[in-house]
């Protein structure tokens, strides 16, 4: 069965390449949101396998994204993305049970490998 995978990042450029390495390995894009505002209403109605999530977005951040779908949905899947290494945000992430904080850039065995891990 065809995993379902939400992407939430405020730049086009990641969506494309996260759509582009998802689709060649057999994962279905269930949606695109470019804020953490949007990314919760798409949880909701979705009901994805997996969230790929940014930390730095305008309107709602990743962080309080992630806190909003693990307060709703315990058992959700969300793997973080950010060009930020910073340890308290990190701290933070794990706190919130998000599965696996990726740094970027990336490549394609890194978002693999990290599905692999979590669904």
């Amino acid at each position: 069965m065809t995993k379902k995978i939400l992407l939430v990042d405020d730049s086009p450029l990641i969506h494309n390449l996260l759509r582009k390495t998802l689709e060649k390995h057999g994962y279905e894009v269930a949606g695109d949101a470019m804020n953490g505002k949007v990314g919760v209403e798409l949880y909701r109605e979705l009901s994805p396998d997996l969230v790929f999530m940014d930390i730095t977005m305008p309107v709602m951040d990743g962080i309080e994204a992630a806190r909003a779908i693990k307060t709703e949905s315990p058992e959700a899947r969300i793997i973080m993305l950010s060009a930020m290494g910073d340890e308290e945000i990190v701290k933070q992430a794990k706190e919130l049970g998000v599965d696996i904080f990726l740094q970027k850039p990336f490549d394609d065995y890194k978002i693999i490998s990290a599905i692999a891990k979590v669904v």
